[in-house]
């Protein structure tokens, strides 16, 4: 999301040791050792969540777990909530990450009492990853001041600080760009408004479904829309500053209600608007 992501919030999920092992899987053996008809092994996978259940049931709690509160760092408007608030299932096999104009539950923002109501999640203490390919079908909300996003932080947030621990922005949508899809990595050196990215301009994406994904080995994260590459990134893009995208990062989703980049909601913007997400999967190998 481009600078600080800590919320301010009751409990923390965040601060915790680094991972001693990497969730990435080594294919180990010769074309000798193998017979002539073996087929090559398919990915596997790491992690995968198609939101199947009930209309109005919650996400699986042993995947996700919701980051609550506001985030002056941003200068976001929305509070984010839990539970099935502002993000539930809608029996379709979709999540439905919903903002709403409304503040049921006199939440005092950065800025004095709450405008909005939105959901932001993580998977800070049930999934980690280091390499391989991740990916989220997912229908973007539209109008002036969205902020949706679907983004890696480096699990070692909590010890080395943010942007140390590194940022992988799969993707990220302002409202007052709808046919634009941007893909950023942040570090020391190269955060914020400073990110090293690039930009994937096609149809208005909030009119339909879109794949977004990043393909990470070490050394290189290469970024796609719908099966299209459109940016690459190597240690040779830093300016000599320090590539750090050689650990486990954890996953967040979340729909954001203004802030410094895409600016406020005015009186174009309608609502409730939602982010639609069919599936996230996670690949090794």
């Amino acid at each position: 999301m481009t600078v600080t992501p800590t919320l301010r919030r009751s409990h923390r999920i965040r601060t915790r040791a680094c991972l001693a092992a990497l969730f990435a899987t080594t294919l180990v053996g010769t074309a000798a050792a193998l017979p002539a008809t073996a087929a090559v092994a398919a990915p596997s996978a790491g992690f995968t969540d198609d939101f199947d259940g009930p209309a109005g049931s919650g996400v699986d709690t042993g995947k996700w777990q919701f980051e609550t509160g506001d985030n002056v760092n941003n200068h976001e408007r929305e509070w984010y909530t839990s539970g099935t608030d502002n993000a539930t299932l809608d029996g379709q096999g979709n999540l439905v990450i919903t903002a709403k104009k409304e503040n049921p539950g006199n939440y005092q923002c950065w800025y004095g009492p709450c405008e909005y109501t939105s959901a932001r999640l993580s998977t800070a203490s049930t999934f980690t990853q280091a390499y391989g390919h991740f990916e989220a079908r997912m229908k973007i909300p539209r109008g002036q001041g969205m902020w949706p996003a679907f983004w890696l932080l480096g699990d070692n947030i909590g010890s080395a600080g943010w942007p140390q621990c590194g940022e992988i922005d799969i993707m990220e949508n302002i409202g007052s760009e709808p046919n634009t899809a941007h893909g950023t990595i942040h570090g020391p050196g190269y955060s914020g408004s400073a990110g090293i990215g690039a930009a994937y301009n096609g149809p208005v994406l909030a009119d339909d479904f879109h794949t977004y994904a990043v393909d990470w080995s070490p050394n290189q994260i290469q970024w796609s829309v719908d099966g299209n590459v459109y940016e690459t990134r190597t240690p040779a893009d830093l300016n000599g500053n320090q590539w750090v995208f050689d650990h486990p990062f954890y996953i967040i989703l979340n729909l954001a209600v203004g802030g410094y980049w895409p600016g406020d909601p005015d009186g174009s913007t309608s609502f409730p608007q939602q982010l639609v997400v069919d599936y996230v999967h996670v690949t090794t190998g």
